[in-house]
């Protein structure tokens, strides 16, 4: 899974908000402010939030390749410094395995360091590049250990066990937020299934209904408040599933985009 730049995230969300803005100008050029524009700002919406959910889950899917290898770098580097090597020398041995997308930026670091930076300063480049919160955590320590001298190597083990243990515990987080996000679907679709029953049967002869007619113009005006909700109920549960399973209310759109297209299909299929 390649790196996703800041400024790759900042050109699609400008590509993509101004083809949405295009889009629901053209909405009421065309049609006005009719019912039919809801469909314009439906598939503006959708083409503002998919390539940022997507751009998003790339940077996720990276960033959770280099937290789980690396307790295998740990490992690598204990197993070089036990042979003698010193830090940099044991840290320029392990960038020549395989360790997912934690190689490329090893071997980086390594060739900053023959440029002639500081092992400290290629280290924070490292973290800065990164970014995750393991690496954030780890590298402060590594460069105090490099900083104190002694058997280095006897800060890595636990280091590599804690971030093992960190790595199963946001497992387990996850397992278990898992059946709150599966409420959040089910509570669309029951949503979903008592509008459709109540224009299959109590809405069908609004027109009968002196009330209701008082209240809204005619079943299509239903039709569109039902969609405004659902869209709104779509987009709003997918960042609460969002944050709850991955920590993250932008982690949440790609949860908001298959509620919201569910949820248009259905009502516009069914009623």
């Amino acid at each position: 899974m390649p790196k996703t730049s800041t400024d790759t995230k900042r050109i699609v969300v400008g590509v993509s908000a101004a083809v949405a803005v295009i889009v629901i100008v053209l909405g009421l050029l065309t049609v006005g402010a009719t019912a039919i524009l809801d469909d314009f700002v439906f598939f503006a919406l959708v083409i503002a939030l998919l390539p940022f959910a997507i751009i998003n889950y790339m940077d996720y899917r990276w960033r959770k390749a280099i937290d789980e290898h690396l307790p295998d770098l740990f490992r690598s580097i204990v197993q070089a410094q036990e042979t003698g090597l010193t830090l940099p020398k044991a840290l320029e041995e392990a960038a020549k395995r395989e360790y997912g997308p934690l190689t490329s930026e090893l071997k980086m670091m390594t060739v900053q360091i023959s440029w002639g930076a500081k092992f400290e300063e290629a280290l924070m480049s490292f973290a800065k590049r990164v970014g995750t919160v393991l690496t954030q955590r780890t590298v402060p320590m590594i460069i105090e250990a490099s900083r104190s001298g002694g058997r280095v190597e006897k800060v890595f083990d636990p280091m590599g066990k804690f971030i093992q243990s960190t790595l199963l515990l946001e497992k387990e987080r996850k397992t278990q937020t898992r059946p709150y996000i599966a409420i959040i679907y089910i509570a669309l679709f029951v949503f979903l299934f008592t509008i459709l029953m109540l224009f299959k049967t109590f809405f069908t002869n609004m027109e009968n209904v002196p009330i209701l007619i008082t209240a809204v113009n005619s079943s299509a005006g239903l039709e569109r408040t039902f969609l405004h909700l659902t869209l709104a109920q779509s987009f709003f549960g997918g960042l609460v599933a969002g944050k709850m399973g991955e920590g993250s209310v932008y982690a949440g759109l790609k949860h908001s985009l298959v509620m919201m297209i569910v949820s248009y299909a259905a009502l516009r299929v069914f009623l």
